[in-house]
């Protein structure tokens, strides 16, 4: 009898721990947070976010000047396509681990908003819009990408921005590496060499050699769907979820890429100008 206050104090403790717990993470307002309380914590890789009660819609006007700003898009999950079991299937995406910490995030990207007749046209101008990312595959192996929305072009039916509006386009992938990368053999673009000691005399007539040897520039391109489904048309601020689909990095040419699926949150602002 005498262990009851005891026992009714644990009690107590460990479901106030349940409690909190289970309540989920909640929306940090960053604005009202010092650089000490973001400092290595991840907070900066976070994008804002609405509540769920944000039902609501902006009417645009045709002709009008619009910009989206401070978009923001965190990765939530990576999947890499794969070579298939056999010629009878088609490859499918394999989920990965994303190694790269708290810099996955693109952040104050802007860019002018047109209301046409034909609907809404989106075209990115800059901001934080490209991330380097590395993804672990179950089988060990590491794929590296730069995630991004350079030159981004998405169009959307209608004049309205509301919890139904998805916009459409493609952007422009940029290489992972710069034209300055020296590779281990000293191999690079416009510095180093470009064919190491030994292969010379082979000639590089083999298409394998060239492409290990001699590198290059490769861009890419990859498609994005951008999901909103939330809307305060007091603040202009909007948020929901992103799809993306791009090519891996090609190690300067020397490898084909395979195809990156990325998802995440969205956040934004719609500013008349």
């Amino acid at each position: 009898m005498r262990f009851r206050p005891l026992l009714a104090l644990v009690l107590a403790l460990c479901l106030t721990l349940v409690t909190a717990c289970s309540g989920g993470a909640k929306a940090v307002d960053r604005s009202q947070l010092t650089y000490e309380d973001i400092h290595n914590t991840g907070l900066a890789n976070d994008c804002p976010s609405l509540p769920d009660s944000a039902r609501g819609s902006i009417a645009l006007t045709p002709g009008g000047s619009y910009q989206l700003r401070e978009i923001c898009m965190h990765p939530a999950e990576v999947f890499v396509k794969g070579e298939p079991a056999n010629k009878r299937q088609e490859a499918q995406f394999v989920a990965g681990k994303i190694l790269t910490r708290f810099t996955t995030s693109l952040d104050q990207v802007y860019g002018d908003l047109v209301v046409g007749d034909d609907g809404l046209n989106f075209k990115e101008e800059g901001g934080i819009d490209f991330q380097i990312i590395t993804v672990l595959l179950p089988g060990g192996e590491e794929v590296p990408f730069t995630f991004s929305s350079k030159k981004l072009d998405a169009r959307a039916e209608g004049a309205v921005i509301g919890t139904s509006t998805d916009f459409n386009g493609s952007y422009r992938v940029p290489s992972y590496r710069t034209s300055n990368f020296l590779d281990p053999k000293g191999r690079g673009l416009t510095t180093g060499v470009e064919y190491t000691q030994g292969l010379v005399g082979l000639g590089a007539d083999s298409d394998g050699l060239d492409r290990e040897n001699i590198k290059r520039y490769v861009d890419g391109v990859g498609t994005m769907e951008l999901s909103i489904t939330k809307v305060d048309a007091s603040s202009g601020e909007f948020a929901g979820v992103f799809t993306a689909i791009q090519p891996s990095d090609t190690d300067m040419g020397s490898k084909d890429p395979v195809d990156v699926k990325i998802t995440g949150q969205l956040y934004g602002r719609l500013e008349e100008v």
